[in-house]
């Protein structure tokens, strides 16, 4: 039992990540839009993300200290500023958009307005990280959130046609749409598959349960079925748009498009599952991103942080959550729409990506930090080859995203 839970922390880590709101929602349009013919993206995703948080994860397990720790030290106060300010602003946005996923779904579970669910979302989202346990967190919000499993038994129950998702699979952009949108929803898909905060959570998590260089086979672990899992259920949701909403021609646009095949699928018993399993993913999201707030600012300016410390002990930390609340409550109370902010924040997402992913691969090999545990030749490789490809999605972001006017 001990070892089930030991891979908690992966596990809540791909719920709020893999399958936050930017996923649920991303995968959705892009699987009534273009099939699977993107799900190549998800699969890239899925290794870069594990390459990274592994070393990550290994660093913080190895020097006892998190990312934003180590990333003023060795990249100089300037440069480092310059990653603080992009890194916690993508996570603002990112944070913002959580909240209202957690409205959203709240919406589907009562039919009452989003706007309504909000400050609820917020406040509970406040209460848990004031009160509840770091353990017990990840432990209840992961295990719910697996109940997301049900898009792939949706996905079964609607009855592939194998040959034609094959042939999904190695086809272009679909006649009805542009190159250039394709290549936009790829880099978004990517963005979402390796947003900062996942990294951050997953160290300062490390750092927060104590791990050790003993703890190196957990962590390899916690990597290797959390992230692999998030990627198997993003391709269950956009298989389950392919076969029920592209034939018909609807693009998804809100919440309640993403669960229609599974209400085709499974009836009500499976649609209810699924509703808490998005409520329990996206109250994740929001919980890691709220922490990653206090985690990126605290860990830099070399303030008292972690979960396990009271606010009075860390007062700096806490106030910085609750600030970073506020301002995504006052944001949604605007009446944006949160998949808008969602579709934003996955692309801003990929831009930040060269400034969270560098200073991780230039510790991950430094002997100063890491003696012996430092990266093999394989992963080095491996890691360089994803820092390339980083840098391309970073570059063509913005471009895309004016060309296409979002994806529309």
């Amino acid at each position: 039992m001990k070892r089930l839970f030991a891979v908690a922390l992966g596990v809540l880590t791909a719920i709020g990540g893999f399958l936050d709101i930017g996923d649920l929602v991303t995968n959705a349009v892009v699987g009534s839009r273009f099939g699977w013919s993107l799900a190549w993206v998800v699969v890239v995703g899925v290794v870069g993300i594990c390459v990274f948080a592994q070393m990550a994860g290994r660093v913080a397990a190895v020097s006892g200290r998190a990312t934003f720790e180590l990333i003023r030290e060795r990249l100089g106060p300037r440069m480092g500023l310059a990653n603080l300010a992009a890194s916690f602003l993508i996570n603002l946005l990112t944070l913002t958009a959580e909240v209202g996923g957690i409205a959203l779904a709240l919406q589907l579970a009562s039919s009452v307005n989003y706007l309504l669910w909000v400050p609820v979302a917020a406040v509970a989202v406040w209460l848990v990280i004031w009160r509840v346990g770091f353990e017990v967190m990840e432990n209840v919000t992961g295990l719910v959130g697996l109940l997301l499993i049900g898009f792939a038994v949706a996905f079964f129950l609607l009855g592939p046609d194998w040959s034609q998702l094959g042939q999904q699979l190695i086809q272009a952009a679909p006649n009805s749409e542009s190159p250039a949108t394709y290549w936009f929803y790829a880099v978004a898909l990517f963005g979402a598959a390796l947003t900062p905060y996942e990294v951050f959570f997953f160290s300062s998590g490390a750092v927060e349960e104590g791990w050790s260089s003993a703890d190196l086979a957990q962590s390899r672990l916690n990597v290797l079925v959390g992230f692999p899992l998030g990627g198997l259920l993003s391709l269950a949701i956009a298989g389950c748009a392919a076969l029920t909403l592209l034939p018909l021609g609807v693009e998804v646009t809100t919440l309640s498009q993403v669960v229609l095949p599974v209400a085709e699928a499974g009836g009500k018993l499976l649609l209810v599952a699924i509703i808490l399993g998005i409520v329990a993913a996206t109250f994740g999201a929001a919980l890691e991103t709220t922490l990653s707030a206090g985690y990126t600012l605290a860990q830099f300016f070399g303030w008292s942080w972690g979960k396990f410390r009271a606010p009075a002990q860390a007062a700096r930390f806490h106030v910085t959550m609750i600030v970073c609340l506020l301002i995504g409550l006052a944001v949604l109370a605007t009446g944006v729409d949160p998949v808008l902010v969602t579709e934003i924040s996955v692309v801003f997402s990929a831009v930040a990506l060269p400034l969270t992913y560098l200073p991780i691969l230039i510790v991950a090999n430094d002997p100063d930090y890491m003696g012996s545990q430092v990266n093999g030749r394989a992963l080095n490789l491996v890691g360089q080859a994803y820092f390339v490809l980083i840098l391309v999605a970073s570059v063509a972001a913005i471009p895309l995203m004016i060309v296409t006017g979002v994806g529309r």
